[in-house]
């Protein structure tokens, strides 16, 4: 028989009660009084009905199953929610919910933990509102994880949780910063319209995206960056800013994640007409890092002046004004940097060979465009 409520006061030893009983739990627009914590259901000298729990010993840790459904609808949890070990043994404890568990429209008032924790359907915080710390660090997602318009008041710990399925954290909102180190996300992932109101980047130490070469994490790099420019980490927002952009290509060359639906025929199209971003790909992101990695415009320049120099070191390439000279590579790297900087001494010039000309008529307009990438790259970097 399900444990059902609507409107009502439902205190949390009613409610653990019916997890110890493997009911299922449908709760509308309720008030949980008290702690709702599943370690008392573990404690040895509990007064809840625990033959029927599901436990098992995996090494060091204590495997509690949940296989009932569990839905929470506007309801109101006054005090701490934990479904994972007390903080002294973090690793003691993993709660796995074999069922979909939904939270949508709740109110955290405090702590809400689900460390270790393992959702094997869907995981459904939608419109929920965590007042205190919400710790969702190790655990992992098989089913959707829905995230969508969350307001985090205290700071939230992901570290190190796998997402399996699709994760959607769209217009959510971390008050007070997020821990998403280590985190892999193996689905599709979406960060769109997601802020933080204090000046705290998220934490994305070795995150992994599995669709990186989709595009799909570029709402990831956006909040990220959005982030970092709110604080002042101005080149920690350029880094982020630069990963958006690259994203933003990679998109627009394979398209989506969920793709699949495609015929082989769209596909060949799509990637053919990709060839139209090529000036990007070679100047934007290739050459000029989006204004992000003014070395590499250096590099290049560096290249363009010493390929044409070996060019210009070829015996009867130059015409020395004051009479014949042997050819040399330092005379012909001399000739390579003026002509780069366009700036021409006149003692020196090509010869009538249509080849050499061409060469240093080429230079001279890479020249010009590389410095004026350059100049702004640097201004970019720095402003």
């Amino acid at each position: 028989m399900a444990f059902e409520c609507e409107k009502q006061s439902v205190t949390a030893e009613q409610l653990l009660a019916a997890l110890a009983d493997g009911r299922d739990i449908h709760l509308s627009q309720c008030t949980i009084t008290g702690s709702v914590d599943v370690n008392k259901l573990l404690a040895p000298d509990n007064n809840f009905q625990t033959e029927t729990l599901s436990l098992r010993q995996e090494k060091s840790v204590t495997v509690l199953t949940f296989p009932q459904s569990i839905v929470f609808d506007k309801c109101l949890f006054e005090e701490n929610v934990v479904f994972t070990a007390p903080w002294s043994q973090p690793q003691a404890l993993s709660v796995e919910f074999v069922s979909d568990v939904i939270f949508n429209s709740s109110v955290f008032n405090s702590q809400g933990r689900f460390r270790n924790a393992v959702f094997k359907g869907i995981a459904g915080f939608d419109g929920c509102t965590f007042n205190g710390v919400a710790t969702f660090k190790n655990a992992v997602f098989c089913g959707d994880a829905k995230f969508r318009t969350v307001t985090f008041g205290g700071y939230v710990l992901c570290g190190e949780a796998v997402f399996k399925s699709s994760a959607r954290f769209t217009n959510s909102h971390f008050a007070k910063g997020v821990n998403f180190s280590e985190v892999r996300f193996e689905a599709a992932t979406d960060f769109n319209g997601v802020y933080s109101s204090s000046r705290t980047m998220p934490n994305y130490d070795s995150i992994f995206f599995a669709a990186h070469r989709y595009g799909d994490d570029v709402s990831f790099w956006r909040f990220a960056k959005q982030s970092a420019q709110e604080a002042g980490y101005y080149q920690l927002a350029g880094e982020c800013f630069y990963k958006e952009r690259c994203g933003n290509l990679r998109h627009k060359v394979w398209g989506t994640y969920d793709g699949g639906n495609l015929s082989a025929a769209k596909k060949i199209i799509r990637h053919i007409l990709a060839i139209r971003l090529l000036p990007e790909l070679i100047f934007g992101r290739l050459l000029f890092g989006y204004g992000e990695r003014p070395w590499r415009v250096l590099v290049a320049s560096a290249l363009v002046i010493l390929g044409c120099a070996f060019f210009y070191s070829i015996p009867d390439m130059l015409i020395y004004r004051a009479g014949p000279t042997d050819a040399t590579f330092l005379q012909g790297l001399y000739f390579s940097t003026i002509t780069f900087t366009t700036l021409g001494y006149g003692d020196l010039y090509p010869t009538v060979d249509s080849l050499c000309r061409l060469v240093a008529m080429t230079e001279a307009a890479a020249g010009g465009c590389l410095m004026a990438l350059f100049v702004v790259s640097l201004a970019k970097r720095f402003s």
